[in-house]
Parts: structure tokens; sequence; C-alpha cells
């Protein structure tokens, strides 16, 4: 099946839309991932002062 003019480019306004909400699914979850990473993460301790000598 051969698509007309008209729906190529109605094909293609559907696939640019879908692909920008993707990108912008896709940016919230790295939020909401870089968020979690930062609630797991192990409290700063203080370094070790190593004997010098």
């Amino acid at each position: 099946m051969q698509m007309t003019p008209e729906q190529l480019v109605e094909e293609y306004r559907d696939t640019v839309l879908e692909l920008h909400l993707i990108r912008r699914h896709v940016a919230a979850l790295e939020a909401e991932n870089a968020a979690l990473r930062a609630q797991l993460a192990p409290e700063p301790t203080e370094p070790a002062s190593s004997p010098e000598g």
C-alpha cells in the first residue's frame, strides 16, 4: 500500500510529536532517577587522616 503525500506528512508529524513527548518523559525520568540516587547516596564522611612520617 502506498501512502499519499498528505498521509506521509501526517505520519511524519505524528512521529515528531511522539518523539517530543518521549524525550520529555525521558527527561522527567532522568530527573527522578537523579533525585532517588541523591536520597540513596551515603552521607559524606570526614576523610581519614593518614599518619605522616
